[in-house]
């Protein structure tokens, strides 16, 4: 496919992977039966034998256009070059992204392109777990200290309840305007993207969805929840009783990035609840047996949030986790 054939496109897919060949292929085989123009997979390097398998794909399948970067530079920085490639090969009037454990139901991208999009910039999937509950890492929300009502309900102890889409709101004939959600499912007007910018590669994993989001919404773009888009995440990031982290090098960049995110979300009463933040993520090393590699990665995290620094090596942090770092 040529870029000239190829500009004009409705409808391109992003999709980042690494390392997850058999879920790939549960993605891509949902991927195929969708209405859309093409569909974009970076790869990131996988060592699993996922180039390839792609290379055949793509050889058999004039939608797939395949990146393969040179190193794995995680969720993050396969969505910033994913969308840069999209955006400048394609010039598509939409977007949308996921990761390789995710893949749209059924009839999924009709439905999105047949509802009213009228001045609506981005917009949410409804996510749901395989067994068809919903999928809570994935759920959209509202920022709550742009909405008063929220805020209250958040701190006198509903937390995330406090802010977040409810079940009803998945029951909705109509769209939801909301403030953040997950690049899960998440679709976005090639005019946004010119507009916002490209994901913060930087950040690697974890934030850099809520943070483009909010900056969607900062730059005064509307967001909608379409509770009738349905996506599939076969996903499992924390352990089985959600106070740990498994594998642990995650709590690095869910605690560097959780600081950026919470920033542009408060402003200025992020200093305010930051002392409040820090306690908290201190306190979950009493549910580690060896506490000591947790809060190395928890004091890193927060000095390098301060510093501004996102080029700490992945191999240091996956160090730092298995205490020889």
């Amino acid at each position: 496919m040529t870029s000239t054939m190829a500009e004009g496109a409705r409808l391109v897919a992003v999709v980042v992977t690494y390392n997850r060949l058999a879920h790939l292929k549960t993605c891509l085989a949902a991927l195929r039966t969708q209405e859309c123009d093409a569909i974009v997979v970076v790869d990131n390097r996988s060592t699993d034998g996922t180039g390839p398998w792609l290379a055949r794909q793509q050889a058999a399948d004039g939608r797939l256009d395949v990146l393969t970067m040179e190193r794995n530079l995680g969720g993050a920085g396969g969505f910033e070059a994913g969308f840069r490639h999209a955006c400048a090969r394609y010039r598509p009037e939409w977007l949308v992204c996921f990761d390789d454990d995710a893949w749209p139901q059924p009839g999924a991208f009709r439905a999105f392109l047949d509802s009213d999009l009228d001045g609506i910039d981005a917009a949410a999937a409804a996510v749901y777990f395989p067994d068809g509950k919903v999928c809570e890492m994935n759920r959209p929300g509202l920022n709550p200290f742009w909405h008063p009502r929220r805020f209250l309900k958040t701190v006198l102890g509903q937390g995330r309840r406090g802010f977040h889409l409810d079940d009803a709101d998945y029951r909705a004939t109509g769209p939801v305007d909301i403030d953040s959600t997950s690049f899960v499912g998440f679709f976005v007007r090639g005019a946004m993207v010119d507009r916002v910018g490209l994901p913060e590669g930087r950040l690697f994993i974890y934030g850099d969805d809520v943070l483009y989001a909010l900056n969607v919404r900062r730059q005064g773009g509307r967001i909608a929840f379409l509770p009738w888009v349905c996506f599939t995440h076969d996903c499992a990031t924390f352990s089985t009783h959600e106070k740990t982290f498994e594998p642990l090098w995650k709590a690095y960049y869910t605690y560097r990035n959780g600081l950026r995110v919470y920033h542009t979300a408060a402003g200025p009463l992020f200093w305010l609840f930051l002392p409040l933040k820090v306690a908290r993520w201190l306190l979950n090393a009493r549910h580690y047996p060896n506490a000591r590699p947790y809060l190395r990665l928890t004091w890193a995290a927060l000095s390098d949030a301060a510093r501004g620094r996102y080029d700490r090596p992945h191999d240091s942090v996956m160090k730092m986790a298995r205490g020889d770092g």
